[in-house]
Parts: C-alpha cells; structure tokens; sequence
C-alpha cells in the first residue's frame, strides 16, 4: 500500500511519541506524573455546564449546524474581544468559530500557500504550525528563539531569497513551549515587517490570560526589552487595527478548562476569515451548538473561573520553581502560560528526548522533551503544572533522584 509523501514529516510527534513512553512505564508498573500535555486539569466553571446540559434537551440543538447558526457565538465573540482591547469586529466577516484553535492554525496554509511557499515559524514552536505547511506543500523557515533575545525572533536574519518566496509568518504569544511574552511594539514591528514583504500576519493566541502579576523572586534582566510583565498580552490586531493583513487564533481551552470540547474561533482580516472558512467548508461542519452556547456563557459570564485559574497556575508555578531550585536546578521563572521551560543540565544538553524518555522510565515523571518544538529547542525540556502542588513536589524530588543532585540548604 502506498501512501502521499505529505505524510512523511509528519512521522515525528512530540505528544504521540510522550504517550508511547508513558504507556511503556505504565505497564512496567511505575505511578505516571504526567507533566508532558498541557491540557488543563482543572474543571470548567459549573454555568458553561448548565448552558450545555441545557442545549442537549433542546432537539432544535441536534442537527448540523452551518455558519449562519452561529451568528451568537460571533456576536458574544465580537462584543468581548472589542471589551478587552478597544477594536471593533464585525462579528460577520471578522469572526470564525473553529473547532480548536489548532484546527485554525493547521488548516489556514491551505488557504494560503502553495506549494513551495515558504511559511516563517517560530524555532521552537507549537508542532501544529509545521504540520499545516507541510499538508499545504510549504517549506519552513524557522526563525529560531534565544534565551539572549527574550525569546523573540530577529527578522533581519531572514535570507532575501526565502522572502521572495515567503507567504506567511506564525507568531504566538505568551509563547509555547518557552513561556515568552512580547510586547506591542514587538507587534508593531512585526506588522510593518510583513507590510513590506507582502506576508499574511498570523498570531495563535492560546494564552491570553495566563499572564502571572507578581513573579517570584524576579529580577529584570537588565538587556531585556521586557520590564513589566503585568498586562503585556497584547492581541497582534493592537498594532494592525485596520486588520489589512492579520489573523489571531483564541481557544476556550485553557482561559475556561474547554480543551476537551474542542471550540475556538478566528479574528482577523476578512478576506482570511472568507479563505479559512472556504477551507473548512469542505472539511467539517461546526460546533454542535450546545458547546458554541456553553462557550457563550464563558464569554458573557462572570470572568471570576478566569482569574482564579490564573492564580491556582501561579501557585503551581512556584510550588514547581522554588523546589528546582532547592535541588540546584537554576531554571527562570516563566511570567506566563502553564509552563516552566528549563535547560537541561549536563550532561543532557544535547539529548532532551532521551532525557524525556529515561525520566519517565525511570521515575514516572513525564515531561516534553525540547527538540519535538524544533531544532532551536534542543537542550530544553517542558515541564507542563498540570498537577496539584503536592505533586509537583513529588515530581521534583523523583527528578532530583533522577539526577543524583543533592538538595541545597534551604536559608
């Protein structure tokens, strides 16, 4: 049997092959601590519950449901992007309901390229970016991500060559897997840089809320370009208000704890949203309608789930960081997502998937080895606090046996 070759860069996957190494140490008997998916344990809020249980005794709710069904969801959309960030959205041209923010991000260079296009994504970067080129017949250009410049890319490094071939750029922040935050002027810089190359502007935009207030034990690097990170999640349509040439991608998964009902939407230029929902036109329906109705009470509801889910990851965070840091594992404190994203120590650095796949062997702890988000991730590993405190404890101190560090006095 002979297969398309688009499949074959997709082989490699940093979730399936984690899942494999955890089923392996499960049925060798080992407890797992799983802190490799970055899918949120905590519950979603009991009045988006009510609005779907509500929708399932509703027959009018049971049929497929085509775009112009789902003219609240984009309303209730619209009203809270432009409460939040002052813009508006014409919640008929500008809003997307998507089954994921994932299933917009993999879908939209379908829309966009054609093969041999170039796509410029970030170097590590969330693995469904590079999948979605590569089913569009793209190529990659990573643009890669250092410790050295906060995290962000330089764009002055990108060859003339791969610009005149280049149809889009995918940015994402609060950053996965390496925490980063960036700020609008970064935003505004990106905007004239693809203004002046002719690029689609896309932000995957999971994140928007988990913004810590008060990091531990932060001191500001003084080269950093990042000083205040309260607030700074700004959406890529502050710099492009007009929309000309941009799309962002949100998802209830982690502001709301909806990463099991699968439900997202697009904002943007609406000749991208029209390109998009061509797209998907062919490949789904949407939404059955008691999720869109239970993401419209998240959205119209009491934001109080939000920041309470806010302060539990903060309080993981530091549970997670101070215990590192106890056993001699000097790693940053992130200022955003539900990450830590840590070098490895020696001798792993050049080895994070077999550091992955020893520690879970070996201990149960399973985390996210770096070099599944790119070549640039190498030497990193990502630990996702997706566990009570008590556990992450639990985790460090299997790590640190793992390591054969000592733990250091406590002052």
């Amino acid at each position: 049997m002979q297969f398309a070759q688009r499949l074959h860069p997709l082989q490699a996957n940093v979730f399936a092959d984690m899942d494999q190494a955890k089923a392996k140490a499960k049925a060798s008997g080992k407890e797992i601590i799983d802190l490799s998916l970055g899918s949120s344990d905590l519950p979603a809020s009991e009045h988006i519950i009510t609005a779907i249980e509500a929708s399932l005794h509703d027959p009018s709710t049971h049929g497929y449901l085509l775009f112009h069904g789902t003219q609240a969801f984009r309303q209730a959309v619209a009203n809270w992007y432009t409460n939040r960030f002052s813009i508006p959205v014409n919640p008929e041209t500008e809003v997307l309901p998507l089954i994921g923010s994932q299933e917009g991000t993999a879908h939209l260079p379908l829309a966009i390229l054609n093969p041999g296009d170039f796509a410029l994504l970030l170097d590590p970067g969330y693995p469904s970016h590079a999948g979605g080129v590569y089913l569009a017949g793209g190529q990659i250009y990573p643009m890669p991500l250092l410790a050295e410049n906060d995290f962000l890319p330089i764009f002055e490094d990108i060859p003339t060559p791969v610009l005149a071939q280049a149809r889009m750029m995918v940015l994402s922040y609060p950053h996965n897997p390496t925490t980063a935050i960036a700020p609008l002027s970064f935003f505004q810089k990106a905007v004239a840089f693809c203004r002046q190359h002719n690029l689609v502007l896309v932000h995957d935009f999971p994140y928007a809320d988990l913004i810590f207030a008060e990091p531990i034990a932060h001191t500001p690097n003084p080269k950093s370009k990042i000083q205040n990170p309260k607030s700074l999640a700004p959406s890529i349509l502050q710099a492009d208000p007009n929309k000309e040439l941009s799309i962002e991608f949100f998802t209830f998964s982690k502001s709301y704890n909806m990463g099991g009902f699968r439900i997202g939407y697009a904002i943007g230029n609406p000749q991208l949203i029209n390109a998009l929902r061509q797209i998907k036109a062919v490949v789904d329906f949407n939404q059955y309608r008691g999720i869109l109705n239970g993401a419209i009470a998240a959205l119209n509801g009491s934001q109080d789930s939000v920041r309470a889910m806010v302060a539990t990851f903060q309080k993981r965070r530091d549970t997670f960081i101070k215990a590192l840091h106890r056993i001699g594992w000097q790693v940053p404190v992130p200022l955003a997502t539900m990450y830590v994203w840590a070098k490895l120590p020696e001798p792993w650095q050049e080895n994070s998937i077999q550091f992955c796949t020893q520690l879970v062997a070996e201990t149960g702890v399973a985390a996210s080895p770096g070099a599944g988000f790119g070549k640039a991730g190498e030497g990193y590993v990502r630990f996702a606090l997706v566990q009570e405190p008590e556990v992450l404890e639990i985790a460090v101190e299997r790590i640190s046996q793992f390591l054969g560090l000592s733990r250091v006095p406590t002052p």
